[in-house]
């Protein structure tokens, strides 16, 4: 088969890696159509696609207009089921579908992608999501060769990243149909918490984090893998890795923070933290930690914001744990003056912050090191 390269055959946004692909499943997924009685089959070309975008990270739904019942036991009955999150298979418009996932995984559109045999249903979703890529169903079989679909780095989180939100989606599912107070819910996850510097082995998962991270990234800054090394040698910075895990199993790597060490102050230019585990207060209960950790240092905190259109979330964190624009003259006017247009200054001075009450802290001492 030849490469998805000519413009007539995909619509919706380039340039980001996907992270979710929403398969059709009727002469798409499956050769047949299951509903007029076909003894559907999955071509071994496209079983290997799913199995090899499950291992790069890249999570897969479907989007088909079928009885849902038939057509979920046919995907468990050939062995595929297990490798679909969020299932939207019915009578609805398939744009109502591939938006539903997208909302539900918490996905800017223009990291979904969707294929279908159907030219019809390929323009429904263009037309209402235009975002969203749609490839026909004809080149499916060469989507692992396009770069979309070929993260920088595999690693060990996204290799189980579909793993892991399934059991998100279980924790949901309980936390629904808890009738306890909030934080009693969260108490009874067992949540553990782990800052530490990074090692080599954390890098690239933490440059995976800078690119997949939007609404909880403080600057939209990209930080390359070569980049982050840089900076872990460099004593005058620290890169640490934020990870989680409670009683349904391990969150993995789901914070980065990159800290400059300065006279008087420590100057926070990078916090992201996956957008998987804000209900669980990690991005308070890493923002608490440093402000701690700087008070008994003895130093202030600044940090660098840039707005983007996704993370109105982060900049409410920062200001709620108190960080505001103000100079109180402990960082050079030349910092200020140097910094792009479109970054915000921010500055705190800290003071003792308890600790989180429904999430267990094991984290590296920076205070010690000055």
């Amino acid at each position: 088969m030849t490469g998805v390269t000519e413009a007539t055959e995909v619509t919706g946004a380039t340039g980001a890696t996907v992270k979710c692909l929403v398969w059709d499943l009727d002469d798409t997924l499956w050769q047949g159509t299951l509903s007029e009685g076909d003894d559907v089959r999955v071509p071994e070309e496209l079983r290997k696609v799913v199995v090899e975008l499950d291992a790069r990270g890249i999570l897969q739904s479907v989007a088909s207009k079928n009885d849902h019942e038939p057509a979920w036991a046919r995907l468990e009955q050939l062995g595929l089921a297990e490798y679909f999150v969020l299932p939207q298979i019915g009578w609805g418009t398939k744009s109502a579908s591939v938006r539903a996932i997208a909302d539900r995984l918490n996905f800017a559109p223009g990291t979904v992608a969707f294929v279908d045999d159907r030219p019809a249903e390929r323009a429904e979703v263009a037309f209402h999501l235009p975002e969203v890529r749609c490839y026909p169903a004809e080149r499916a079989a060469d989507l692992l060769d396009l770069p979309e679909f070929t993260p920088a780095h595999r690693t060990a989180d996204s290799r189980r990243r579909r793993e892991m939100y399934q059991a998100g989606f279980r924790r949901d599912a309980e936390r629904a149909a808890s009738t306890a107070p909030d934080t009693e819910f969260l108490r009874s996850l067992e949540l553990v918490m782990r800052i530490d510097r990074a090692g080599a082995e954390d890098i690239a998962r933490l440059e995976e984090l800078t690119l997949r991270t939007s609404q909880m990234n403080a600057t939209g800054v990209h930080y390359s893998d070569r980049r982050l090394r840089e900076l872990r040698s460099d004593p005058g910075h620290e890169v640490l890795v934020a990870s989680m895990a409670d009683r349904f199993g391990p969150h993995g790597a789901v914070g980065v923070l990159l800290v400059e060490r300065r006279a008087g102050s420590w100057h926070l230019k990078l916090l992201a933290t996956s957008c998987r585990v804000v209900s669980y207060g990690a991005g308070t209960t890493i923002l608490d930690w440093l402000i701690d950790q700087a008070s008994r240092a003895g130093v202030h905190l600044t940090a660098d914001f840039r707005a983007t259109d996704r993370n109105r979330m982060m900049e409410i964190a920062y200001r709620f744990a108190g960080f505001e624009e103000s100079d109180c003259g402990c960082t050079a006017a030349a910092d200020r003056d140097s910094a792009a247009a479109d970054v915000q200054f921010l500055h705190l001075v800290p003071g003792p912050r308890a600790g989180s009450p429904t999430v267990e802290l094991v984290a590296a001492d920076l205070a010690a090191t000055g």
